[in-house]
């Protein structure tokens, strides 16, 4: 299969209920053609935790088998309401979520990577009131005893 043929038939559901797993969007988006995958994030930050295993990112990708069935799915339920939320039905772009994620979390770089960041949190290690404006610290003079 074609990569660009599998993205028009995969769509991004937004806005989804936190009690909503699997068989409620299936039950929800079959009546709109043969769907072949479902997924839905995690949101575990603790892979242990049962609790927290049931939790997911509040969205989700249906696969549909053709894209007239996948438009369809967006005509019908894009805007509509789904276990007590009104959700977001569109065309899934190919690491949308992830550019979108790094976008809020500001990118692949660490945050002390950031001038603005440096300058905001860096401690002076000598008391002074900018430890880069001191320079390196004053070496004492060591005299060699030769024998």
């Amino acid at each position: 299969m074609e990569e660009g043929a599998k993205a028009k038939k995969t769509l991004f559901i937004g806005n989804v209920a936190e009690n909503v797993d699997q068989a409620v969007i299936i039950q929800h988006f079959s009546t709109f053609g043969d769907i072949l995958d479902v997924q839905i994030p995690p949101a575990t930050t603790n892979p242990h935790s049962l609790e927290e295993a049931k939790k997911h990112r509040g969205f989700a990708f249906v696969t549909f088998s053709s894209t007239a069935d996948a438009q369809d799915a967006i005509d019908n339920m894009d805007m509509n309401e789904m276990a007590g939320r009104v959700i977001k039905v569109h065309v899934a772009r190919p690491g949308s979520v992830k550019a979108a994620l790094q976008s809020q979390l500001g990118g692949n770089r660490a945050i002390w990577e950031s001038e603005d960041w440096l300058k905001h949190h860096l401690k002076p290690l000598d008391g002074s009131k900018d430890a880069r404006d001191a320079g390196p610290p004053a070496a004492e003079d060591d005299a060699i005893m030769e024998e």
